[in-house]
């Protein structure tokens, strides 16, 4: 991180993303997640599992039973990451609505992340509305990360412009 960038510190209730490893952890949540576009709730569980990175704030990946899988279709865009490994993505059609490469997923995920095999991740800022608990999620900056921001997050995060080289 830059000596010019000053990580802030967590209150007794949250995390920094600075104390998230690298490479990322796994880590399941009991927390209610619920994902909402075009009015129509397209996701409520409380078996989401939470992807940690050191910057990032948290992307939560959704097992498909607790998605409303009718409204999505593959795409042909693939991207690689260098520790989940390659991931597919998928475009959300809800009563005429779409929204293109709004969700990805790992159908052959890399060892270590098998537990997100075929659950979906979604952009929260392409959405209506993506909720942990009752709160309502702040989308990380940027085009290419899916992080979602919530209280008990504190930051910098990366994302934003000039933060690629963290």
């Amino acid at each position: 991180m830059s000596d010019q960038i000053e990580r802030q510190i967590p209150l007794y209730n949250q995390e920094s993303v600075w104390d998230y490893p690298r490479p990322p952890r796994v880590a399941p949540t009991a927390k209610r997640v619920r994902v909402i576009f075009n009015g129509v709730t397209i996701v409520d569980t409380t078996r989401a599992v939470r992807v940690l990175e050191t910057s990032h704030p948290p992307s939560y990946y959704i097992p498909p039973e607790d998605i409303r899988m009718e409204y999505f279709s593959s795409t042909a865009r693939h991207t690689f990451c260098e520790f989940k490994g390659a991931a597919s993505y998928w475009t959300l059609k809800v009563e005429g609505k779409v929204a293109e490469n709004v969700a990805w997923s790992y159908p052959t995920p890399a060892t270590g992340y098998e537990t997100i095999k075929d659950h979906l991740a979604f952009y929260p800022g392409r959405m209506d509305a993506c909720f942990v608990d009752d709160e309502q999620v702040q989308p990380q900056e940027g085009d290419f990360y899916g992080g979602w921001i919530t209280s008990e997050i504190v930051g910098p995060f990366k994302g934003a412009p000039g933060t690629w080289g963290w």
